[in-house]
């Protein structure tokens, strides 16, 4: 008979960026039963910087998913568990099966198994944890001889679940870590709230339930005259009044997270300064219209957004000081002599920032092939941590979205972001003469640690001169 301790792995969320603590399961492409192969992709997870595929270093069969869909799971923690021997006996899947025995293994020490990015936290990282995917809570209520409805069984079954040797007081009560962030959130203690999931298990509707009664008292005074003329009404009171008809709490995780988190460091550390300028870009119109015929873009995204990028990186090359980083551990600026070009993209996740890897160096149709691969990819949900590291500037066009202009705020370890406006036909003095003309807003952030008043001043009127005379993008190049 196979020894359980080697028949059965366990595969552990890896650090699938730099330095990341904890990844999103947002889809399982496996269930237990299902027969993998090393290399196989087995789930998709979010971190803070994207979505990525994780493959499985084993053969084996499934035999259990620790956590569901939507559950965040911290780096090291083992996800999955491969039966790498089936077949090798009937009683070693039942020797395996109490969480006990499962925990135990899983906190010794076994070495690193090399996955994806990163190994993994260290070994003596918390790894106490009762079973939460879906197969297991079944699993472990089957000893249990009492109801599960009451809490005190609740709490027993998650001590049992843990392995532990505590006392009924000192366990938890059952909640998957989604409840127990929305619990937190809501200030709802979960030793208060009455289970009624499957064997015990603490909802969501069972936290927002117990957070209802807490404003409930204050809103029938404010509400009831209203309610007064139609009695009809009344039967309705209690539904704006529970937690979440009016109001709706998205947890802070994954991209948002990151988002938010980096655009509080660079507005609190990089001075930011914003320079604006309207031009004419009727010209760059025609030419956009011109390359969409012409042979050699056949098949590529030609838009006003590619011409905008190489006209900046022109801008760049004729101004290289604007391509900078400010090293505070070091006291130096770095001047860098490649450009990686960011474009902001909007996803379902949230605002990411991949960038075009030596961006100065690409012709047209090779900029217009890695634009359209970026933002195809970007939408997608396909962008991984690599495309988003290493930026230098960065174009955000919130033109697409009908909007003049704005004052974008730097993206961390960049010195400069164009921000380009919505293109409209206006009235513009042309030749002497009021015409209709297509016309922008161009606004240029940067860090004034880095760039003065005139190096940036340079820069945003060379874009837009670029743009007004599109043949300076040969001219000037």
């Amino acid at each position: 008979m196979t020894d359980t301790s080697t028949r059965f792995r366990e595969f552990k969320m890896p650090d699938v960026g730099e330095g990341l603590t904890e990844a999103e399961i947002l889809k399982w492409y496996v269930q237990p039963g299902d027969t993998v192969t090393d290399g196989q992709v087995v789930c998709e997870v979010e971190t803070a910087k994207a979505a990525v595929e994780l493959p499985i270093p084993y053969d084996g069969v499934v035999h259990e998913l620790r956590f569901e869909e939507g559950t965040t799971v911290d780096v090291g923690t083992s996800i999955i568990t491969i039966d790498v021997a089936p077949g090798s006996g009937d009683a070693a899947p039942a020797a395996a099966e109490p969480a006990a025995p499962a925990v135990e293994e899983e906190a010794k020490p076994q070495g690193r198994t090399p996955v994806l990015v990163g190994y993994g936290v260290a070994e003596s990282s918390t790894k106490r944890r009762a079973r939460k995917g879906t197969p297991a809570v079944p699993e472990q209520a089957a000893p249990q001889p009492a109801a599960p409805q009451p809490a005190a069984a609740a709490i027993q079954a998650e001590m049992n679940g843990h392995g532990g040797t505590g006392t009924a007081t000192a366990a938890r009560p059952l909640a998957k870590p989604p409840v127990r962030k929305l619990a937190k959130d809501l200030g709802i203690d979960l030793a208060t709230v009455t289970p009624t999931g499957p064997d015990g298990v603490i909802t969501r509707e069972d936290v927002h339930a117990a957070a209802a009664p807490a404003p409930a008292p204050v809103q029938p005074a404010p509400v009831q005259p209203q309610a007064a003329p139609a009695e009809p009404v009344a039967g309705v009171q209690p539904a704006p009044v529970a937690a979440g008809a009016r109001e709706t709490r998205i947890p802070i995780k994954g991209v948002r997270k990151a988002i938010a988190s980096a655009m509080v460091g660079s507005a609190f550390t990089a001075p930011h300064v914003t320079e604006f300028i309207t031009l004419d870009v009727t010209r760059t119109m025609k030419l956009v219209d011109e390359l969409k015929a012409d042979p050699d873009m056949a098949g590529l995204r030609v838009n006003p957004l590619l011409l905008i990028a190489r006209a900046l990186l022109v801008a760049i090359r004729r101004n290289p000081e604007v391509n900078a980083a400010w090293d505070e551990a070091n006291q130096e600026i770095v001047l860098k002599r490649y450009v990686n070009l960011g474009i902001a993209a909007a996803t379902p996740r949230g605002l990411i920032v991949p960038n075009i890897k030596d961006a100065h160096d690409k012709t047209l149709p090779e900029l217009a092939a890695a634009l359209g691969e970026l933002v195809s990819t970007a939408r997608e949900g396909k962008t991984t941590p690599v495309a988003m590291q290493g930026g230098t500037v960065t174009i955000t066009n919130v033109g697409v979205f009908g909007v003049d202009t704005g004052t974008p705020i730097l993206n961390p370890g960049e010195s400069a972001i164009l921000a380009v406006g919505a293109i409209k036909l206006q009235p513009w003095v042309h030749k002497g003469k009021v015409k209709p003309r297509q016309v922008t807003t161009l606004a240029l952030s940067f860090d004034h640690r880095l760039v003065d008043g005139e190096l940036g001043s340079k820069v945003l009127a060379d874009v837009a001169a670029i743009l007004e005379q599109p043949k300076r993008l040969i001219t000037w190049a």
